[in-house]
Order: structure tokens, then C-alpha cells, then sequence
């Protein structure tokens, strides 16, 4: 039985494939997209994305081009090893632009001018996008500077420049100074934390259609990430071996076991510790760990050419924690091949100051007693929700809170959701948690961190680790919103985002720019500003409305 048919998913939740729908919205995500509308917004002449190898910057670009307002004109050049020339005549074909009939640089030049000045009387803008500009000559990069100088304002054209982090070193020379001052943004999207990483395991997940609980238990989601560095694409190649693994055992709880063996499968030989660039065939070994004794695996060469090169199991980029000097240095010994996953696991251990059980046993040392929490108290719903309420400034009439909390002007929500989307609504809620005896409580969430989650009941607030909220809460949550008033029109919202027109927008429009919104941000993309939406555009606004502490 094949992995869709068995977890009972829609589509491939880990394909390596840049696809915007699976796009997870983590803070840095989020934060990266409403920088480079900023950029756009504000006319700057050149945006800078970078991140490692296989960080999701297509994916997050592309998910950025599909909100574009539909104003901007749009010319993408994915092989940035053309010359000057060769540059210019794709910018060309992507704006539909006849090429002059000189073929001289000064007449090409001067085309483009031309059709810059007649799209501007037009109302439209112009966008490069240049994807792994790493590869960009020096020569290159000086022509893309000296069009821009073709528009002051910067609202003829503007140019995306997207690469790995060799891209920030280029722009630190001299020669590339005058270039370098003009990026008015910069944004670099860093490695996925443990809880990332399991968020945004569980997002993919959600999107392929995935119902029910998390199939991968806490020590494998932080071996997962202990193996890929938090690199999604790495991620996305080691779930989704696992999960064949998986179905191809019969197997619907994946664990350490399944885990390794994945690992195992997506390795290659071991390779001694030695310097990020330094040469290799096809892959690049990571730096030493744990005193530069350890051997590290890194993919093996299949999988290595279908996502683009040498990625590894450990991140290339982390500093090796401190370890004790050994009394005698040993001289590097490579594992056998049968002892990949022992290998594998021992190199990410040396690499990390924990492991996923000992995260475990902390989380469980720390959990509170569930006596503090499953009480007569916790049992009534409606307590909570006046508790909500209160965050509000509101105080419902007795009887059913949400049909009473109505006059107020707030309105109820409930849905079952996951982290992700906790963290991306932003707000207090009621969580209906139920213990290893079956009892059942209502408490208020107020507070979310990286790991942990403040809940209140009462008068009692406390931190509480999500890996142990994890064993009560199975996804249910209810919040209350604020519909917008009837003078304040979903267009003039949308406007005040993505800057297209607020007056005279059809139904099609302001469900195209709807969709753009929700795509952007993760959510179901039906083009209809349900509550969910409605929420989100009321965190983009900056809403004075209750937030979630840390």
C-alpha cells in the first residue's frame, strides 16, 4: 500500500517540490513576507532573501509572487549563470517586450527604458526576481545596478535577489558597495527549532489532508530534527522515507526504530569531519564535532542529486558544542554500513547539548500534577469563557456565554487546530484538555512560548511544557473575535495589505485578493474571509485586540 493510500492523505505531504500551499507560516516566515511587501511597497530598489540549502526560500518567494497586486509585472530568471546579455533578452520574454532591432546593449538598455516609462503611465510596476543570484557575476550584478538607475523613485523597477549565504559575502566586497547600499531590505531565514520542526511536520501534514493524531511520537520529532539540522527540505526527505517505511510495515506509529532506519536509508558512507567548502565529489562533509573525532553521515549521492546537491544529516553551520580534550587523540574510525543508524544518531547527539528522551524525561519532570488542573472547577465551560471574555473589557449577561457575549460585539470560535495555528492566530482561548482518567477541563490559554504554554485557571496561572500539555490536549480550541464593522469593507482592509485599489473591487477581485491572503499565510484558500481569516487580518492590522504573552 503506498504512503496516500494508508495515512489516508489527499497528496504527497513531503515532497521536496517548492509548493506555496505547503508553506508553514513560522514567525521568521511570516516576518520574511511582510518584509518583502514592505519592500515592494516602499519602492526599494533592491529586496535580498537568503538562506541555506534547502531553507524553503522558492518556496516562500513563490508564495510571495502569487499575493503580488495584480499591478506588478513580473520577469524570473532561475539560471543566473547568463551573461549580460543573454540576462536582459529573458527579462525581455518574461515582460513580453519585442527586442529592438539593434542588438547592442545601449538599444536593448533603452528599450527596456521605454517600456518601464509606458507601464508606469499605465499604472504598472516592474519586478526581477533572480533566484540563486550566488551564481550572478560581479558583471552581471553591475548591469542589474545600473538599470535600476533607469528609475530613482524605484516604482518602475525593482529587483529580488535570492541566494544561499555566500550571496551576503559577496555584497560585503568593495567592488559590490554601490549595489550593497541600495538593498533597502534584508532577510535571512535561519534553521527550524525542535518545536518548529515538529510544528511544521504536523502543518505539511494538515495540508496532504492528514486527520488525526500526529503519526511520528516526541523522540522521533526531535530526532528528526536532530538529523536535519531544522532544514525543511531536509525535513521533507527524511519523513517522507519514513513514512513509506511506515506503510510499507503496517506501522501507523512511527518511532525511534522507523526513524533510523529512514536515516539509514537516506545516507550514504560515513565521511570524515572537514571544512564546509572544501572540495568533495558530490557532497560536502560537515564540520568536526565532539573534539573532531566523530564521523558524520551525510545523503547519499540519489538522493543528493534530487535536492540539488550535498545536503547533511547534521547542520553544516552549527558550531561543534565544547567537549573535553581527550587524554590520547584517536585518529578517526569509520563506522561499517550496517551501523548507520548507531552512527547517525551518536553524530547528532554530539552535535546537540540533548537528546529527544532526555527533552522527554525534563518535560515529564516538570509537568504539573494533573490534580491541579481536572477539577469541579475546570469542569465548567462557562467559567472560562467570562475568564476569556474579561480579557476582552466584556462581561456577558448570565445564561449562554456566546449568545450573551453577542451583544458586546464579540462572536465565538471553535475548531480543533494544532500548534501551528495557535501560534499564528495569536490569541487567548479555551483549551478542553482531558487526563489519562477521562476528566475533563476547560482552561484559558494566555501564554505561548518556543517550548511551553501558559495556562490559566481562576486565579491560577502556571507554565506548563508542551510536550507535557501534549498528553491532554487534543486540538480543541475556542476563542472569541471581533467581526468588523459594516463601514469598514473587506476591500479597504485588504487595501491597507497589498495595496490595491479599495474603491470599485468586484466580488472576483477581492476573492483573488482573499485567496492571496489566506495562501500566504497558510490557511485553507476558499477566497472567503471566514473567522480564521478575519482573525488574521486582524493581527496584520495591528488590532488593539488581546494577544498571547510568552
Amino acid at each position: 500500500m503506498n504512503v496516500e493510500s494508508f495515512f489516508g492523505l489527499a497528496r504527497e505531504p513531503f515532497s521536496i517540490a517548492p509548493d506555496p500551499r505547503f508553506l508553514y507560516p513560522a514567525e521568521q516566515h511570516r516576518e520574511a513576507l511582510e518584509l518583502l511587501n514592505y519592500g515592494l511597497a516602499r519602492g526599494a530598489s533592491f529586496v535580498l532573501l537568503t538562506g541555506e540549502i534547502g531553507a524553503g526560500k522558492t518556496t516562500l518567494w513563490r508564495t510571495f509572487l502569487e499575493q503580488l497586486p495584480s499591478n506588478v509585472d513580473v520577469a524570473s530568471v532561475v539560471n543566473p549563470k547568463l551573461g549580460v546579455d543573454a540576462l536582459i533578452a529573458r527579462v525581455f520574454e518574461d515582460l513580453q517586450v519585442e527586442l529592438p532591432a539593434g542588438d547592442g546593449p545601449v538599444d536593448m538598455i533603452d528599450a527596456l527604458h521605454g517600456h518601464l516609462l509606458l507601464a508606469h503611465a499605465q499604472g504598472r510596476r516592474t519586478l526581477i526576481v533572480i533566484d540563486e543570484a550566488q551564481a550572478l557575476s560581479h558583471e552581471v550584478l553591475e548591469q542589474l545596478r545600473l538599470l535600476t538607475n533607469l528609475d530613482s523613485s524605484g516604482r518602475k523597477l525593482q529587483v529580488l535577489l535570492i541566494g544561499q549565504p555566500e550571496l551576503r559575502e559577496m555584497l560585503t566586497r568593495p567592488e559590490l558597495e554601490p549595489l550593497a547600499q541600495r538593498i533597502v531590505v534584508r532577510f535571512h531565514l535561519g534553521a527550524l527549532s525542535e518545536t518548529q520542526t515538529a510544528a511544521y511536520i504536523e502543518h505539511r501534514l494538515a495540508v496532504a489532508g492528514y486527520e488525526g493524531a500526529l503519526p511520528f511520537d516526541g523522540e522521533s520529532l526531535g530526532l528528526v530534527q536532530r538529523f536535519s539540522g531544522g532544514v525543511p527540505r531536509r525535513i521533507n526527505v527524511l519523513c517522507d522515507r519514513a513514512l513509506a517505511i511506515a506503510a510499507e510495515t503496517g506501522t501507523r506509529r512511527i518511532g525511534r526504530e522507523i526513524l533510523e532506519r529512514a536515516a539509514h536509508d537516506v545516507a550514504g558512507p560515513p565521511v570524515l569531519p572537514a571544512a564546509r567548502h572544501a572540495p568533495a565529489p558530490a557532497l560536502a562533509p560537515a564540520p568536526a564535532v565532539a573534539g573532531g573525532t566523530a564521523a558524520t553521515w551525510a545523503f547519499g549521492a540519489g538522493v543528493a542529486a534530487a535536492i540539488a546537491g550535498g545536503l547533511l544529516l547534521a547542520p553544516a553551520w552549527r558550531d561543534p558544542a565544547p567537549a573535553a580534550k581527550p587524554a590520547v587523540a584517536a585518529a578517526p574510525v569509520p563506522a561499517p554500513a550496517s551501523a548507520a543508524p548507531v552512527a547517525i544518531a551518536a553524530a547528532s547527539q554530539a552535535s546537540a547539548p540533548e537528546t529527544a528522551p532526555a527533552v522527554e524525561a525534563a518535560a515529564a519532570a516538570s509537568a504539573p500534577s494533573s490534580e491541579a488542573w481536572f477539577t469541579p472547577l475546570a469542569a465548567d465551560e462557562a467559567l472560562a469563557w467570562r475568564a476569556l471574555a474579561r480579557l476582552w473589557g466584556a462581561t456577558p449577561a448570565a445564561g449562554e456565554p456566546c449568545a450573551a457575549l453577542a451583544a458586546t460585539g464579540l462572536s465565538c470560535w471553535s475548531g480543533r487546530v494544532g500548534l501551528p495555528t495557535l501560534r499564528q492566530l495569536d490569541r487567548p482561548g479555551l483549551l478542553h484538555l482531558i487526563d489519562e482518567r477521562g476528566r475533563s477541563a476547560h482552561v484559558l490559554l494566555v501564554g505561548l512560548s518556543e517550548d511551553s504554554a501558559t495556562l490559566q485557571l481562576g486565579e491560577h496561572r502556571e507554565r506548563v511544557p508542551l510536550l507535557a500539555l501534549a498528553r491532554w490536549w487534543r486540538g480543541d480550541f475556542a476563542t472569541l473575535w471581533k467581526p468588523p464593522a459594516a463601514a469598514d469593507t473587506l476591500a479597504r482592509r485588504l487595501h491597507a495589505l497589498d495595496g490595491e485599489p479599495a474603491e470599485d473591487a468586484d466580488a472576483a477581485s477581492i476573492a483573488r485578493r482573499v485567496s492571496n491572503f489566506q495562501r500566504a499565510r497558510g490557511l485553507a484558500v476558499d477566497g472567503i474571509a471566514g473567522p480564521q481569516t478575519q482573525m488574521l487580518l486582524a493581527r496584520a492590522e495591528r488590532r488593539g485586540e488581546p494577544r498571547l504573552g510568552d
